[in-house]
């Protein structure tokens, strides 16, 4: 799954018993693009397997760098112009004749807008209530008997002529691209397969020439699975208020007092209960990025649903952007820890909430992105901390590249340097939290936003709170480790040692010296070089 509403599936064989072909796919997810590629290199030309893999790499590579001003119909052409004219130059200077060449079928899904384009024979279908339509254009002869000679691909001209399309998607959907080799064997039954998706579809053509396949056959499947509903959203002419003040009244929301200093987050009132609003920030205005990200929240704040978080509501009678969440009665851990270290049994606890609030992001692809005491909400039920993790602004999509989600002082040092987020970023913020509720320090030092830090070696938690058992302090020095081969790959194997103290062993950096990690060990080493030494004395 590449997205919450969107499945997809792709597969390929190559022809007769040969083990690789000259087809080459890719699906991805890019931000809130889907971007699927087939291409299908052409037998004749020596380099068409080349051609097919070049071309797209480069338009999926192209794509993760998408200027934001271009379009998306402007990107796909100049993506697709680009790598033409690479691949024909080169080509004809070491060839002398164009020699790398593909055909190619490509579509970019954003929101339930379909933008599509093909070049050459390879195909893309739209499945809607039980009927196939071609949507591409093959660039074939027209002639009786000449069907399969292309008149236009990747590669075999210095211009190309690209056949882009655009349409709406519906729930239930199935978007189909495939190479010649997939179309020509189904035929007519692409239709009775196609929502069996693409292993299926490939392996039944197989399966219907005695798996020797006369062409390379390939198929990528998109079902669109449920509408989507960011787009749903963002489609509701809904203004967003510029100024917000004490008394102002929205659809019976009583706004009672500004909650962050933006003042977009309010206390509000509504027939003798209380609740958080919080609005769109005022630059989504103008700025439809800032929007998406919003309304994005304001989704993820309503579907999960799990005692981790407080429960949100997008009124569906709304007369401006926002949302509504229940009110926690209660303080930031940021608050409470000023007063007090967090208790060992609490820290524990705070500890399993955060990891089984991380699991359960993960059936949504999403992580946290911004775990900090800041966004802790601590209450008490029966003498007993409950905690409760809020803000959903930062949530974003696991192994996410271009996040700006986190706090400087909490982000795990490769997140610096441009890395994915990741289970093993979140659990580093996760063990600078419990690091810090228990010592009230940073492991590294408080770290100021567009600084560029340093990880030094940090100090024992127990130098700060001797209260700390030896386990703990291990699991805490795991979490934190800089270098992420050494700390937790899971949420699930951090856990298993909070709930299983018996089983963690002791955490060491590897440049600790040995005197600190085991000093019987050091002692009789040093014991045993001594009385070495001693024995070489006296013989001289």
């Amino acid at each position: 799954m590449i997205k919450q509403n969107i499945k997809y599936s792709g597969f390929s064989l190559a022809k007769n018993k040969e083990l690789v072909g000259e087809d080459y796919y890719e699906a991805i997810q890019i931000d809130d693009l889907v971007v699927a590629v087939v291409c299908d290199g052409v037998g004749s030309a020596i380099e068409g397997a080349n051609a097919a893999k070049r071309v797209t790499n480069h338009i999926i590579t192209n794509f993760k760098s998408k200027p934001q001003s271009w379009s998306l119909e402007k990107s796909i052409k100049k993506f697709i112009t680009s790598i033409n004219a690479m691949i024909y130059n080169e080509s004809i200077q070491n060839y002398e004749k164009p020699e790398l060449v593909t055909t190619l079928a490509l579509v970019v899904i954003q929101g339930d807008r379909l933008y599509g384009a093909n070049v050459g024979d390879s195909r893309i279908y739209l499945n809607r209530d039980k009927t196939l339509t071609q949507l591409s254009k093959d660039h074939t002869l027209d002639d009786k008997g000449y069907e399969n000679v292309l008149t236009n691909a990747i590669g075999l001209d210095s211009k190309v002529e690209i056949y882009y399309f655009e349409n709406n998607l519906k729930k239930d959907d199935i978007v189909l691209l495939c190479s010649d080799g997939l179309y020509n064997t189904l035929k007519n039954n692409l239709k009775s397969y196609i929502n069996l998706g693409a292993n299926f579809l490939v392996k039944k053509a197989s399966s219907l020439t005695q798996d020797n396949l006369e062409d390379d056959t390939t198929a990528i499947t998109i079902q669109i699975v449920q509408e989507n509903q960011i787009q749903k959203l963002k489609s509701l002419n809904l203004p967003i208020p510029v100024k917000l003040k004490k008394g102002d009244v929205y659809d019976g929301y009583e706004l009672l007092k500004p909650l962050i200093q933006n003042n977009r987050t309010w206390e509000c009132k509504k027939n003798n209960r209380n609740y958080i609003i919080k609005f769109a920030p005022v630059e989504a205005i103008e700025d439809n990025n800032i929007l998406d990200l919003f309304i994005k929240e304001a989704v993820n704040s309503k579907r999960l649903k799990a005692g981790f978080f407080p429960k949100a509501v997008i009124p569906k009678k709304r007369g401006a952007r926002y949302y509504i969440q229940t009110k926690l009665n209660g303080v930031t851990l940021k608050e409470y820890i000023k007063k007090r270290s967090l208790h060992i049994d609490d820290t524990i606890t705070l500890a399993k909430m955060l990891l089984n609030m991380a699991q359960y992001l993960l059936k949504f692809d999403l992580v946290h992105g911004d775990i900090k005491p800041e966004n802790i909400i601590v209450t008490k039920r029966d003498d007993k901390l409950i905690f409760k993790i809020i803000d959903f602004g930062s949530m974003c999509e696991l192994y996410s590249i271009d996040s700006r989600a986190g706090t400087p002082s909490y982000i795990a040092p490769e997140r610096f340097e441009k890395v994915s987020i990741s289970e093993s970023t979140e659990i580093f913020a996760i063990g600078v939290v419990l690091y810090e509720v228990l010592t009230q320090k940073f492991p590294y030092g408080e770290i100021e936003p567009f600084s560029t830090p340093i990880f030094k070696k940090p100090k024992l938690p127990k130098k700060y709170n001797f209260l700390i058992p030896n386990w703990l302090e291990s699991i805490l020095l795991r979490a934190i480790s800089v270098d992420n081969t050494m700390r937790y790959k899971n949420y699930s194997q951090m856990l298993f040692e909070i709930e299983n103290s018996d089983k963690v062993k002791p955490f060491f950096d590897p440049k600790t010296p040995l005197i600190e990690k085991d000093p019987e060990k050091f002692y009789k080493i040093a014991f045993f070089i001594s009385f070495i030494i001693n024995i070489i004395l006296l013989i001289n």
